[in-house]
């Protein structure tokens, strides 16, 4: 079975080192059980995350097929689709004998079956922002494309210029929101003290308000809003439907939030948020939310 090994990927037993020179130790190990594999020249990826990543690296050319929710970029759209995380079609995937299939590490059965064709997958695990970069290299060694590693240091790169842009600035108390019902304060869906958002929220320079909460998401009550007090409070918008500034009045019953009061209660609209390449533009959108348009 030709998989990433389990390290690189976060499986169980054998931890992802977490600091940058841990890291590259084990990425040369990776390069190296890699250069033994043939290149992978008709890749699957069901997950829009890599499927960016295959595309910004150069290996567009390569894939043969993408996940139902994949949107990004706009030439992978011709591209049949055969499921997600949930209902993969295996049997169009097997059908399409592809070298290589990108699939979420708790994808069990389908690697099953992928290994019973004797197909290659890579087996994706995403935690954190580090290991968004982490990933372009890990994949673009094994699609055998060497710009992948360029990639990844010019989004190093942009993240730590944003990192240091917010150095001097305030870090106000910062709620992001995911996503709640139209028109209401229900069911609010906040980013956690854990994981990806997490992460890019820190990177912008915001202090997250439910930092202590350990979980990737977290669903909160208007009282739970009251009582951690953000200073501001951004809403993602994943589609530009022009709806965003207009919804955002749900939020002024709860006048005593300092946010709301001191009208720091901002959408901001797009698809960028998502652990792929353009995470650098989707941090300076975040920052600019948090800052009032920091240069």
């Amino acid at each position: 079975m030709a998989a990433v090994p389990r390290a690189v990927t976060g499986g169980p037993g054998r931890p992802v080192p977490r600091t940058h020179a841990g890291r590259l130790v084990l990425l040369a190990i990776l390069a190296l059980a890699i250069s033994l594999q043939a290149e992978a020249r008709r890749v699957i990826s069901i997950i829009p995350a890599t499927t960016e990543m295959l595309f910004a690296m150069g290996a567009g050319d390569r894939v043969i097929a993408i996940g139902s929710y994949d949107r990004y970029p706009p030439e992978a759209q011709s591209l049949p689709r055969v499921g997600a995380l949930i209902d993969p079609n295996v049997e169009q995937i097997l059908r399409m004998r592809p070298d290589l299939v990108v699939l979420y590490d708790t994808q069990t059965e389908l690697k099953r079956r992928l290994e019973r064709a004797n197909i290659p997958y890579y087996s994706y695990v995403h935690k954190g922002l580090a290991d968004v970069t982490d990933t372009i290299r890990t994949l673009g060694m094994r699609v055998g494309v060497e710009a992948a590693n360029a990639l990844a240091s010019r989004i190093e790169q942009q993240l730590a210029d944003i990192r240091r842009r917010t150095a001097a600035q305030p870090h106000p108390k910062t709620l992001l929101v995911i996503g709640r019902e139209p028109g209401s304060l229900r069911n609010i869906d906040a980013s956690g003290g854990d994981g990806f958002l997490h992460d890019m929220l820190v990177t912008a320079g915001g202090t997250d308000v439910v930092a202590d909460i350990h979980r990737q998401s977290v669903m909160m009550t208007t009282e739970m809003v009251l009582a951690r007090a953000p200073e501001v409070i951004v809403e993602l918008h994943y589609t530009n439907d022009g709806n965003s500034d207009r919804d955002l009045a749900a939020w002024n019953r709860l006048s005593a939030v300092p946010a709301v009061r001191n009208h720091r209660v901002v959408a901001v609209p797009g698809d960028e948020f998502v652990p792929g390449p353009r995470v650098a533009q989707a941090v300076e959108l975040l920052a600019g939310a948090i800052h009032s348009g920091l240069k």
